[in-house]
């Protein structure tokens, strides 16, 4: 075993993840087709694009989506898609940043853990407009330089104090492994 007083401590500067963050959030967004609407017959979100952004305590997911309405009209005697781009811009917080974090290293990387997605649309109370409620949801993560501590030996990494095994399992470890029980947990589980 290595003593206590042959371990040093050092600084070295890594990148690692330096922040994290998640949010949910529900939106409304209001379309007025060229005809008055009868009916809603299905809504989509296509071609989502976004990027992020460093922002303040957070990082700013920014980006656009196209929604697509069908519906009827003419007291459903006609049908046709209205169609819109939406732009919009998330702050996403971050939680648990590293203090010591070089700040002009920092990396911004969102990714959308739920696509935006139309789980409700209605016409509106004046019958001129369709209603959407959109979800959404995105993971942020911020990468940068920063310090670690780590545990080194004074004689270097090959010295373990003459007993590797202390360490890594040997080949001897494997000698009374007993392969069929194994398989019996295996058929437990089914």
């Amino acid at each position: 075993m290595v003593a206590d007083n042959d371990l040093q401590c050092r600084e070295i500067i890594t990148k690692a993840v330096c922040g994290k963050g998640r949010k949910f959030s529900q939106v409304t967004h209001t379309v007025t087709p060229p005809n008055l609407p009868t009916s809603i017959l299905g809504a989509w979100i296509i071609n989502h694009q976004y990027e992020a952004v460093r922002a303040g305590d957070g990082i700013e997911v920014v980006g656009t989506y196209d929604i697509n309405i069908w519906y009827s009209y003419d007291r459903n005697s006609k049908t046709d898609v209205a169609k819109e781009t939406i732009s919009y811009s998330e702050l996403v917080p971050l939680s648990n940043v590293d203090p010591k974090h070089r700040a002009s290293t920092e990396e911004v990387s969102a990714e959308a853990t739920q696509e935006p997605n139309c789980v409700e649309a209605s016409i509106s109370s004046n019958g001129r407009s369709v209603v959407l409620r959109v979800e959404r949801e995105f993971e942020v993560e911020m990468i940068a330089e920063t310090k670690v501590c780590v545990v080194v030996c004074k004689n270097g990494c090959n010295d373990w104090g003459g007993k590797p095994d202390d360490f890594i399992g040997s080949d001897d470890d494997l000698e009374d492994f007993d392969a069929e029980l194994l398989d019996d947990e295996d058929e437990d589980l089914n």
